[in-house]
């Protein structure tokens, strides 16, 4: 039974690895900060170390003794905010991870970076696995942390521990307990309080294909190696239709141009932030919805056999999640 240590144990795809590594009988320590709640997390047969990676100190404590570590711990922020923290904890944070683990003499790290870490490509172009990754070849504050983290990590590949990094699409689907910035477009639509949609659109990829990746990742991959773990490609459009689809719930007609959903963004950063609110649109955000998201999943494909679903079931799935968490009301 491979002994673990799960960071960032109580985000979406934390909480989700969690339950795919229980069921391949893997040992699993949560490693979360103190005071963080993790309810969701006492019914598994988990154990719990309490620390912050900015502190390497807890970090040894709780690796202590451990074959491998997943690092999921971080910061994501589609706004402008949190720069400073979003470093310290992206950045330090992994560096930490990394020394923590070398001098516990874990044997292999599985770093979950991010697709936005990948140099970016014009529409048309089919993007691809690289080694090359620098803050200068991505726009925005999230991207530049998980470049600068995933260079770092490369750079220190062939040492110990082994290092695997994996490159998850926008990942959306059930078991998201705090929502996120797409949660929220999802439980928003089937709730009607949007008027609107927006032009553009993203790869999107089911959590639960995510966490079988990872895994597929620590038992297959090869050390120095990355791993896009990408699902399908649907239009904001598209999405909102197929919420319709499943929920009955007129999706929106008035269509908002990217050019003045992208000059009102940080205005509306600026409300939701006084509502105490996610904004669910910030300028990057809408600049991300224009990009290119043709990732190839062929590497993954071949060398761990990675298949995602279809987004149709995500969100099926999805949907009904949020309901039976009364974040969805039918009506």
């Amino acid at each position: 039974m491979p002994k673990c240590v799960v960071t960032g144990a109580t985000g979406h795809i934390g909480n989700v690895l969690i339950k795919e590594l229980i069921q391949k009988n893997y040992e699993v320590t949560a490693f979360v900060l103190e005071g963080e709640d993790i309810t969701f997390l006492k019914e598994f047969p988990i154990q719990f170390a309490y620390g912050d990676v900015r502190k390497i100190e807890t970090l040894k404590q709780a690796f202590r003794g451990k074959d491998m570590v997943f690092h999921l711990a971080g910061i994501i922020e589609i706004g402008s905010t949190n720069k400073k923290l979003m470093k310290e904890v992206n950045v330090q944070g992994t560096k930490n991870v990394w020394q923590a683990c070398k001098e516990e003499k874990i044997k292999r790290l599985i770093y979950t970076s991010s697709v936005h870490a990948i140099k970016e490509e014009p529409k048309g172009m089919v993007i691809s696995e690289t080694r090359d990754f620098s803050s200068k070849f991505v726009k925005g504050s999230y991207a530049k942390t998980k470049a600068e983290a995933t260079k770092f990590l490369i750079e220190h590949a062939t040492e110990m521990p082994e290092v695997i990094i994996t490159h998850p699409s926008g990942v959306i689907g059930p078991y998201e307990y705090i929502p996120s910035n797409l949660g929220k477009l999802v439980i928003d639509c089937a709730n009607k309080k949007i008027g609107a949609y927006l032009e553009g659109g993203y790869n999107f990829v089911d959590v639960r294909d995510v966490a079988e990746g990872i895994i597929k990742a620590a038992e297959k991959g090869k050390p120095g190696e990355c791993y896009i773990l990408a699902g399908n490609y649907i239009s904001v459009k598209d999405l909102m239709k197929t919420i319709e689809e499943i929920t009955g719930v007129k999706a929106p007609k008035f269509k908002i141009a990217r050019w003045f959903a992208f000059a009102t963004g940080f205005l509306s950063e600026i409300y939701y932030k006084i509502r105490k609110q996610k904004p669910l649109f910030t300028s990057y955000a809408v600049y991300t919805l224009g990009t290119n998201s043709n990732f190839s999943i062929e590497k993954a494909k071949k060398e761990l056999g990675y298949q995602p679903r279809n987004i149709q079931e995500t969100l099926k799935d999805t949907i009904e999640w949020f309901e039976k968490q009364g974040k969805i009301i039918r009506k």
